[in-house]
């Protein structure tokens, strides 16, 4: 009995060191991603993402996600919206290409020149769930397939996918897929296992592919990959205001670019972002409190990167 229990505590041991050394190199290569600042690139090198998202109830969650990927450190955002929310995206920023084509009659006609360009596409911001717009979004996903397009998928993005695993399934290229708790449930609620998260998880990912990484947000952000599970903790408050999801996706797509310029597996970009908006989050609630939001924590962006991902 007590070799048995000294068998179990050092397999328990063995585990908690591996995913500890797992964690270090994760957060090693962190802070290696960022492209070093140099006069010999030209304009778009650094990143160029693609924003699918807006909609005429929700024009502040596509703006969060470009400004946020243009504030990490991309070179170009394009976002592709429906025409009504267009205009008043355009007037939060002017460093932002909106592109009101994603109800054109002739979207996807209109949308597939751009896709050829872009690093990462990010779809699901502000989206809203019109059976119009998802449509275009399928034919997006399926076209993003064709040319090998590395995907985050986040917000109503993931209600499409809870319905069509196929779309991502056997993926060529990485995809990242951003549910807090409810998302979630909903994209592996039929999904075949004991009821734990880990064995849920586990299930989807067998299903949809190696490609596919789950970055699941929470008290204790999850990173799930096909065997590799890591946490990432720390910072945050308990102000939990609208809009930091949008500002992950966006601050993911970059980092995603990055890694994959780099040959690093999505979860580094995970936890890069993970990190940022946990920080941003805790700077800009020392700040302002109770009354802080997502706006608070974009122009703590710099701050935040020199701190954990400037390289020195």
């Amino acid at each position: 009995m007590v070799v048995k229990y000294l068998l179990f505590f050092s397999l328990c041991l063995f585990v908690r060191c591996t995913m500890s050394n797992k964690t270090e190199d994760i957060i090693e290569k962190t802070k290696q991603l960022a492209p070093r600042l140099t006069n010999d690139k030209h304009k778009g090198q650094a990143g160029r993402i693609g924003v699918f998202g807006g909609s005429i109830e929700f024009t502040g969650a596509p703006y969060f996600a470009s400004i946020s990927s243009l504030k990490v450190g991309a070179d170009l955002v394009y976002l592709f919206t429906n025409k009504e929310p267009a205009t008043v995206i355009k007037s939060y920023s002017p460093e932002l290409m909106v592109l009101p084509i994603l109800n054109d009659p002739e979207a996807i006609k209109k949308i597939e020149p751009w896709l050829e360009r872009l690093h990462v596409v990010v779809i699901g911001p502000g989206l809203g769930r019109n059976d119009q717009t998802f449509e275009v979004i399928t034919k997006v996903i399926e076209t993003c397939r064709q040319k090998q397009k590395p995907l985050v998928i986040d917000a109503d993005g993931l209600f499409l996918i809870a319905q069509r695993h196929d779309l991502i399934k056997n993926y060529p290229a990485p995809v990242v897929l951003t549910p807090n708790v409810m998302e979630f449930n909903r994209l592996v609620g039929d999904t075949p296992g004991d009821g734990s998260k880990q064995e849920k998880a586990a299930a989807f990912l067998m299903e949809v592919g190696s490609n596919v990484t789950l970055l699941c947000k929470d008290h204790e952000d999850e990173i799930i990959s096909r065997g590799t599970t890591v946490k990432v903790s720390g910072g945050g408050s308990g102000r939990r205001c609208g809009g930091q999801g949008d500002i992950l996706a966006g601050s993911l797509s970059t980092f995603l670019a990055w890694s994959i310029m780099a040959d690093y597996a999505p979860n580094v970009a995970c936890y890069a972002a993970c990190r940022m908006v946990r920080d941003l989050n805790s700077k800009a609630f020392v700040k302002y409190g109770r009354s802080m939001t997502a706006t608070d924590m974009i122009p703590e962006i710099h701050e935040v990167f020199e701190e954990n991902f400037e390289r020195k």
